[in-house]
Order: C-alpha cells, then sequence, then structure tokens
C-alpha cells in the first residue's frame, strides 16, 4: 500500500493509478491545487459527484496524515475499505473498535504508516486524541458532511460544534470542508462555524440528470411500490418512512407479496442493524425500508432506485435522500409519495419538538419549500437547483411534469410587479407581504412601514391572494429570486430577477388551478425510454456481475467495492481482452486490475466463445485472444495461420495489435534482420510511420517483402524508439 516513500508526482498519476481514472471531474483539479496550496476551502458536491477525490488525492500527495472528519461508523467503513481496495493505506477510528484495535491504529498512525485517517468528531475531542495529532505530521483536515455544524442545516449535529478548535489548535494546517447540500445560509454558516471566513468556496453543479424524479399520489403505496419494483428486478433500492412503526409495515406488507425486504431503524438492536446494512450493502437484500437512520454516508454506488414513502422535512434531505440513488451515473429512478396528511404530520412534528422558536420557524419554511416541490407544476429538477442558488433555463425533460407538461404563459409582468415589490422595500419582506402589498391590503403592518405609499401598491390586485402565492413560489423554484432564512425568510434579488425588471429576460409561469380542480395522477415515475448505451440488463453485463458478487463474498466486502455498476457496464461495452485494454475502463486502476483483473478478462473470453457471432464487435475481440493462446503454446506465425484457416499476414497484424495492448509479444523474433534494415531504411527515405499508407515502401523494395513484414518491421522499429 502506498506509504511515506511511494507516492506517484503528479495529481492526475495518483488518480489513474490509485482510482483508475484518466481526468478530473468539473472542480476537483482546482480543489485539489487549492488545498496542495494549504489554503482552506468549502466543497459543495452532490452525492456521487465525487468529493472524496478532493482530499483523498490530496493525502497522497502530501507528506504525513490526512485526518478526515467523519459523521457516521458506516461512511468511515465505507470508505475505508474502498481505499485499501485500491492500495491505499488508510484507516478509521470509532466506537466499533475495541481499545486494543484503537491502539494499534494510532501506533501506526504515529510511526507514518497511513496516509488517511478517519475519525468520529466524538472521538476527536474525547481523552488526549487532538494532543496526539499534535505530535504527529497532520498535512490535511477534512471536515465530510460539514453541513451538520450548520444550525440552519437539515442534520445539525451539537458535536460539530467543536470543530472550531482545530483552526485554533492546527493553524497552519489546511481545512477542507465538504458537503453535498447546503444553502448559502448554511454555507456561510459552515465556514464561521469552522473559523474559515475567507476560504473559497467551490460549487458544482447540483445536476444529477440520470435521476428521474416524480411525485405519486399518496393512495395504494404498497401497489403501486409493488409496480414500482417490478420494472427493477433484481436492482437494489431504498424506501425511506418516516416512522419506525411504518418500516416493520410496510417491510411485512412486501414481503407477503414475495419481494425480499428488509427495515431499519435507531430502534433496532446495533448487531441487527449492523447484518441488514451488510446483507443489503453486498447484494443479499434487494429493498431496504428504512428511517432517515439508514443511509448517510452508504457508498453504495449501484443503488438503482429511492422511494420516499412519507414527505421529507426539507429540501435537503431530500436530496441527499435521493442522490443514493445512481451514484455510479447510470440511470436512476425516484419517487415521492404526497399527501396532505404528510404535510400535517411534519406541522405537528415541528410544533412538539423542543426547538427554540426562531428555529421552529426556519424548519416551516423549509417543509414548505418540500411542500411547493410536491405540489410544482414545473420541471422539478429546476425546483431542486433553484434551492441550492443555481439557475437553469431549460427543463429536464427526466421528470414527471416534463413528461406531462402543464399549461404555460408569459407570466414577465406579473414577476416584474413582484420584484419590484422587494427592491422597494429594499429585499426586506417575506411572501406574505408582498402579497400584501401587491393586493392593495390595509392592515397594520402595511401601513406602519408605510407600504401603502409605494408605487407597486395595489398593483396586483386582480389575482386572488392564493394565486400570488403560487405564482410567487413558482418564481422562487424557478430561480427569479432567493430567499434568507436567516433574515425571517426574506426575499432576495439575483442576477435573474435584475434582468427580468430590466426587460431583458422573460418568465415562464404555469396557469394556476385550484387544488379542488387538479386530478391526480397515477404514475409509476419509471421511464421506458432507455438510452442508447443501457445496458443493465445485458447478458455479459449479468455474467460480470456474478463474478463480481462471488469475488466480494470471498473478501467479505460489498460487490461495488471491487467495481462499480457503471465500471461493469463499461467492460460488456468494451470487451477489454488485455491488461491495457482493461486499464482504459473507467475505476480499474493498477491494484484493481492485479486484484481482479485476469478473472474479467477469463469472463469476457469465456462468454466470447460462448457467444460469438460472424460479423460483432465481441467475435472481433476474441480473434485476436485465439490468435494469442496459440502464441502462448510456442506456434509459429505460419502454423497460427494453418490452424486458424487465416492468411499469415492477419495473423502478424494480430501480434501488433496485441503487443500495442500490452500483451509480451517478442515482435523482434519474428523478422530477419535484413529484411528489418531494408524495411526500415526504405521508411526513413520515405518518412513513412508505422500507421501511414505502406503501399510505397512496398513498391520501392520491388515488391520484395509482403505487407506483414513491412508492418512488423516499422512496429519493432517504433517500439525501439518508445
Amino acid at each position: 500500500m502506498i506509504g511515506k516513500l511511494e507516492m506517484a508526482s503528479t495529481k492526475e498519476d495518483i488518480l489513474k493509478k490509485y482510482f483508475g481514472y484518466e481526468s478530473f471531474r468539473p472542480n476537483q483539479a482546482a480543489i485539489i491545487d487549492k488545498v496542495m496550496a494549504g489554503e482552506d476551502c468549502l466543497v459543495l458536491m452532490p452525492t456521487g459527484g465525487g468529493k472524496s477525490i478532493c482530499f483523498q488525492v490530496p493525502a497522497l500527495l502530501k507528506p504525513g496524515l490526512t485526518v478526515v472528519i467523519s459523521p457516521l461508523i458506516a461512511l468511515m467503513k465505507d470508505q475505508v475499505e474502498a481505499l485499501k481496495g485500491n492500495g491505499v493505506a488508510a484507516a478509521y477510528l470509532n466506537s466499533s473498535l475495541s481499545v486494543q484495535e484503537q491502539d494499534q491504529i494510532m501506533w501506526q498512525a504515529k510511526l507514518g504508516e497511513l496516509k488517511l485517517l478517519y475519525i468520529a468528531p466524538e472521538k476527536l475531542f474525547s481523552g488526549n486524541t487532538l494532543s496526539f495529532f499534535r505530535e504527529l505530521n497532520v498535512s490535511l483536515f477534512a471536515v465530510d458532511e460539514s453541513h451538520c455544524i450548520s444550525s440552519w442545516g437539515h442534520d445539525f449535529r451539537p458535536e460539530y460544534r467543536q470543530l472550531n478548535l482545530i483552526k485554533q489548535q492546527f493553524p497552519g494546517v489546511p481545512i477542507i470542508a465538504l458537503t453535498a447540500t447546503a444553502d448559502r445560509v448554511t454555507r456561510r454558516d459552515i465556514l464561521k462555524q469552522l473559523g474559515i471566513e475567507g476560504a473559497e468556496t467551490f460549487v458544482s453543479s447540483f445536476d444529477r440528470p440520470n435521476l428521474n424524479l416524480t411525485v405519486l399520489p399518496g393512495r395504494k403505496r404498497i401497489e403501486q411500490i409493488k409496480r414500482f419494483i417490478a420494472k427493477h428486478e433484481r436492482q437494489p433500492g431504498i424506501i425511506y418512512c418516516l416512522s419506525r412503526k411504518a418500516t416493520e409495515t410496510v417491510t411485512a406488507s412486501l414481503n407477503k407479496e414475495g419481494i425480499k425486504a428488509a427495515y431499519y431503524h435507531a430502534g433496532l438492536r446495533s448487531e441487527l442493524r449492523s447484518s441488514v446494512q451488510e446483507q443489503f450493502l453486498r447484494d443479499d437484500i434487494q429493498v431496504i425500508v428504512a428511517t432517515v437512520a439508514f443511509g448517510m454516508g452508504i457508498d453504495k454506488s449501484n443503488v438503482r432506485w429511492v422511494i420516499h414513502y412519507n414527505l421529507p422535512s426539507n429540501v435537503e434531505s431530500f436530496y441527499q435522500e435521493i442522490g443514493r440513488a445512481g451514484r455510479d451515473g447510470e440511470p436512476a429512478d425516484t419517487a415521492l409519495f404526497y399527501s396532505y396528511m404528510d404535510i400535517i404530520t411534519r406541522q405537528e412534528m415541528i410544533n412538539n419538538s423542543d426547538q427554540q422558536e426562531v428555529q421552529k420557524e426556519v424548519l416551516h419554511a423549509k417543509l414548505d419549500r418540500m411542500k411547493q416541490y410536491a405540489e410544482a407544476d414545473i420541471c422539478r429538477r429546476r425546483i431542486l437547483l433553484s434551492y441550492f442558488n443555481e439557475a437553469v433555463d431549460q427543463d429536464c425533460g427526466n421528470c414527471d411534469v416534463c413528461r406531462n407538461p402543464r399549461t404555460r404563459f408569459d407570466g414577465t409582468i406579473i414577476a416584474q410587479k413582484a420584484l419590484s415589490a422587494i427592491t422597494r422595500t429594499d429585499q426586506k419582506i417575506a411572501m406574505g407581504m408582498v402579497i400584501d402589498i401587491l393586493r392593495g391590503s390595509r392592515n397594520r403592518q402595511v401601513i406602519q412601514n408605510g407600504y401603502d405609499s409605494l408605487r407597486t401598491f395595489g398593483v396586483g390586485h386582480d389575482l386572488k391572494g392564493e394565486e400570488w402565492a403560487e405564482y410567487i413560489g413558482q418564481m422562487l423554484n424557478s430561480g427569479v429570486m432567493d430567499i434568507a432564512y436567516d433574515e425571517a425568510h426574506s426575499f432576495k434579488l439575483n442576477h435573474f430577477s435584475k434582468e427580468v425588471l430590466r426587460g431583458e429576460r422573460k418568465v415562464e409561469l404555469v396557469r394556476y388551478i385550484p387544488i379542488s380542480e387538479r386530478k391526480a395522477k397515477e404514475d409509476t415515475g419509471v421511464s421506458d425510454v432507455k438510452p442508447k448505451q443501457e445496458i443493465i440488463k445485458d447478458a455479459l453485463f449479468e455474467k460480470l456481475r456474478g463474478l463480481r458478487k462471488q469475488l466480494a463474498d470471498r473478501l467479505s466486502v460489498p460487490p461495488y467495492v471491487v467495481f462499480s455498476d457503471a465500471t461493469l457496464s463499461e467492460m460488456a461495452q468494451k470487451r477489454p481482452l488485455s491488461e491495457a485494454q482493461m486499464k482504459t475502463v473507467a475505476g480499474v486502476g493498477a491494484e484493481k486490475f492485479r486484484r481482479y483483473g485476469a478473472a474479467f478478462i477469463e469472463e469476457i473470453v469465456r462468454f466470447a466463445k460462448e457467444n460469438t457471432e460472424p460479423g460483432t464487435r465481441i467475435a472481433k475481440g476474441l480473434t485476436y485472444v485465439e490468435t494469442w493462446e496459440l502464441y502462448q503454446q510456442g506456434y509459429s506465425v505460419k502454423v497460427i495461420a494453418e490452424k486458424r484457416g487465416l492468411n499469415p499476414v492477419t495473423i502478424l497484424s494480430h501480434l501488433i495489435k496485441l503487443k500495442d495492448d500490452g500483451h509480451d509479444v517478442d515482435l523482434e523474433a519474428l523478422i530477419d534482420q535484413q529484411a528489418y534494415q531494408k524495411i526500415t531504411q526504405a521508411a526513413e527515405e520515405l518518412s513513412i510511420r508505422k500507421d501511414e499508407p505502406l503501399k510505397p515502401i512496398f513498391e520501392l523494395l520491388n515488391e520484395q517483402y509482403d505487407y506483414g513484414q513491412i508492418k512488423l518491421a516499422l512496429a519493432v522499429a517504433e517500439g525501439k524508439r518508445a
């Protein structure tokens, strides 16, 4: 494993060697450069967007130890297993380890044998852990799931508040904070709480175009789930429920229908929770029915669908939870059941909580945004992205609203009226006051603030209050303006707003229809249109998936630790038959190939021999394999050609290609030295290389040597130059 002496020289070297990727995703390289320069930063990337690479690559480039603060045992365990599988020295410290095991890991850290050490915040601030770290060469602190530090976030954890001690006690060590879900208010608070207010914030696109988004009517849910799962045969998925009781009831109903499901919630014994989680991670259980206690940090890349049985409490949680589907970039489906009773239940939970009133207001406001998403008549992806302050000009085409478009109209004047009211009140008012001003309501607050004297007062009296609420909600969801929860939910103008006010940009709105007139449409939410490259059902993919499961079970690791679904899909498409070809597959690095490459190539070859049809791509690959097998047995080019019924020139072409692909072929032994000299001299005289037309050489040498020998001589010459 990589240690303090063995390090690749560049970030690109690290990425390819240990993670198997040829290039970085957007923002990753810039973030790594920032960290390598010793500077702090905040990273926002959607689930599956590659956050871990942003601190794992610097960890392998920097001398010393990278400490990763992580909130959940499952998250640490998954990432450490994956790193070890890639040949990286990593470990974790948490309550799941015995005292002896923890002591051993701390000794490894002290001896410089580890590159990454994952630790829970509780452990970091217990005993003398911080003092111990001061004795080590700590080069980087990574704060994962950093939204947990903010009371404005959706998963606030008080123990995270102590993390400001890191910058106080390690002022010269950079901090990289990472999260998948944080609006602008939460981002500011993360930086403030960590004591890195001046740090640069990197915001990657939150768009997950591979996720199909659907909202379903909240009735006959089990019947709808049964139909949904039937379209995802053998594909793992998660059903999120609001209560522990619901997880057990839904699981029992699914098992009764013959669907292999298990439930997971915080009330279960820890051993049982661990067992259920392991069975799901290892693909032994297809369906997990769980509360939100399950999933945060679960790095299972092949989850193909997520269902919300109940409405989540906020958009951040919802987006993080659906983001657990399709982490590998392959198509995945998400569905949200929605009924008015879900809103009532959520509101009661907030009202009956022990939160302070100001915090309850924030929670109600966030629930409102979730309600707007569920009831929306505009592209759902645009709503999600605008929530995270990302403007989108076009509908996604991959949500239920886009598939069943609503009636639209030019609402620019309506938008200008609302934005004008926001502008003339110095961006200090929330929705209720905006509507009062536009409708010309002379209530006490309006009069006291002098809003009745504004030019926009009463300009929207032609629309009912609920119509204005609908249209303003659409504007907010479309990114026409922003909202500041930490400033009494007041609306704020952005670049989009100003363009609309200046008449430089139009706003499309969906025609308001009273709820009483809306007709609920049942929709399974599963798209029947498959992309051209979709091969989930492909026979070779299934063979490779079966092999992956066998290897994973033998090693007692989850299948995705061996290879992700995306990697298997690419293998099934490319059919790599050599080490060089296999290493061009995304996710196959040096260590992964060393461990598993030969087994997967054998499976591909076996499949090819059993399923070869003339003219197919896999048959073309197989012909090289057959030549290679005969060459390994020591046969000459002439004998191989006879055995295969092919021209010797074709066999020489095969052997040259096999050499290019990394096979151990001694091309020089196949050509007479006199022929080699004459051919290469002619090639130099004509300035011709291997991949250029060979006819001039053939003619210059009076047709003395065939094209196979000419190709061979040029290939040998090129190999010597390299």
